[in-house]
């Protein structure tokens, strides 16, 4: 059986979908906190169980009889969301899974200036040393986060944003779908390379896409990294999520986002979503 955590969230419940045109459905199990928000899935005949993360016997349970699990990394970053990993991973290696699928970051490293990629790194070495067989699956970056940072830029007409660099933004829907071809076959072992779209745009091609789309000039404007976290937290943004924020633009100016590989592509058999696709969708 193939166990997808998280199967209540964006990309975890994208991953199921894909798995239910390739697995009937009495071999998928969804491993998730809260099993009513997976009721749909349950009645089409997935396996739901309630498993935490932070409760490693509900792992143990969820993940019974798994033959592939896929762990999509926790919503929290430092050594929470590591200590939260390593946990999923004991459960897995106790469950006897074949193979398990880690849903990490092209920009993964222990010193990124980004929170999240130093625990990607960390995440990765306890796969490692687990001893049980491991896919990595470096995702390019979400394309929906160049959309979240437009919010603003679509009101007010400006883009602005700390100096930055280009970003190799990838659809979530085309990372699913990679993610359900390394659960159902064996294309993919270890670390993969970059999984990412086919071009890499920087914040001045983002406000150009807007601009295009909109039919109005949305401007970009760089600001620096301490007027944009004074923003930040002006608007109520937590402290913590301000910092990540300006890291990102920190670690895209030092071109840690900005790989394009053609691994993806070759994986779907298809081109991946463009950018220009994915704000198109979300502007509706």
């Amino acid at each position: 059986m193939i166990i997808v955590s998280g199967a209540s969230g964006a990309l975890g419940g994208a991953v199921v979908e894909r798995l239910l045109d390739r697995v009937a459905p009495e071999g998928i199990g969804v491993s998730v906190r809260d099993p009513e928000k997976a009721a749909e899935l349950a009645a089409r005949g997935v396996r739901v169980r309630r498993g935490d993360f932070a409760d490693a016997t509900s792992l143990e349970h969820a993940f019974e009889g798994a033959s592939r699990i896929l762990l999509v990394s926790a919503n929290s970053t430092g050594e929470s969301a590591v200590r939260l990993h390593r946990t999923a991973i004991d459960a897995a290696a106790k469950s006897g899974a074949e193979r398990v699928v880690y849903t990490s970051h092209m920009g993964a490293h222990p010193s990124s200036a980004f929170s999240p990629m130093p625990d990607h790194a960390a995440t990765e070495s306890a796969l490692r040393e687990s001893g049980v067989p491991f896919t990595v699956l470096r995702n390019g970056f979400y394309a929906s986060s160049a959309v979240m940072l437009l919010n603003a830029a679509l009101r007010t007409g400006e883009l602005a944003v700390p100096q930055d660099g280009p970003v190799s933004w990838t659809a979530h829907a085309d990372l699913a779908e990679a993610a359900a071809i390394a659960l159902a076959e064996d294309r993919l072992d270890g670390v993969t390379p970059a999984l990412t779209a086919s071009e890499a745009v920087d914040m001045e091609g983002v406000a150009a896409i807007a601009s295009e789309l909109t039919g109005r000039e949305i401007r970009r404007v760089v600001v620096s990294a301490d007027d944009y976290r004074a923003g930040l937290l002006a608007h109520g943004v937590p402290e913590h999520a301000a910092d990540m924020l300006v890291g990102l633009f920190t670690a895209s100016r030092q071109g840690d986002f900005a790989e394009v590989d053609p691994t993806l592509a070759a994986l779907l058999g298809r081109p991946p979503v463009p950018l220009r696709d994915v704000v198109r969708a979300a502007l509706g």
